[in-house]
């Protein structure tokens, strides 16, 4: 395969799961600003989805060629699924409790001090809603990636625009 060839696969395979990731964000995204409404709070953050959504993806792709070891492949299927959704949960987690820490790091005199005081404060709710989103947009996204494996190329796509079955 020609390195043409894999960079169009790469940037297929990043687009499909960045428009996954975008629904699901744009989803959550839609709801906080419905819910902020009642509130008569404005609050703008689409296009923060869509570049979590480009992020994400492609931190899951890259994560998708380490090997998980040799364990992984000998439980089921469901296993696999739940421990890539921990792992990627895990990191996203991480991730925006970091970028929490380094929101409020002026406010709590410094990056380390924000950690905790991050979870002292309400900024911790924030966390809390868009890890449970994420957690369920990396299940279905596993369990999605792991259909698509075992139809072999083209299968989902195949099933999803055919009509179905009588």
């Amino acid at each position: 395969m020609s390195w043409k060839e894999k960079l169009k696969e790469e940037l297929i395979a990043l687009g499909i799961t960045m428009l996954y990731f975008s629904l699901w964000f744009a989803f959550l995204i839609t709801m906080k600003m419905l819910l902020l409404r009642e509130y008569n709070v404005e609050f703008y953050g689409l296009s923060m989805a869509f570049v979590g959504a480009l992020i994400v993806a492609k931190v899951i792709l890259i994560i998708d060629h380490i090997p998980l070891g040799s364990w992984i492949e000998k439980q089921p299927a469901i296993v696999d699924i739940l421990f890539r959704t921990l792992l990627y949960s895990l990191g996203i987690i991480l991730i925006l409790i970091l970028e929490k820490a380094f929101e409020a790091r002026s406010e709590a005199g410094g990056f380390l001090e924000a950690i905790p005081y991050i979870f002292d404060h309400r900024n911790v709710n924030h966390i809390y809603v868009n890890s449970i989103a994420v957690i369920f947009s990396l299940l279905g996204f596993n369990f999605l990636t792991l259909i698509a494996k075992n139809l072999g190329k083209g299968g989902l796509k195949k099933i999803l625009l055919s009509p179905p079955p009588l």
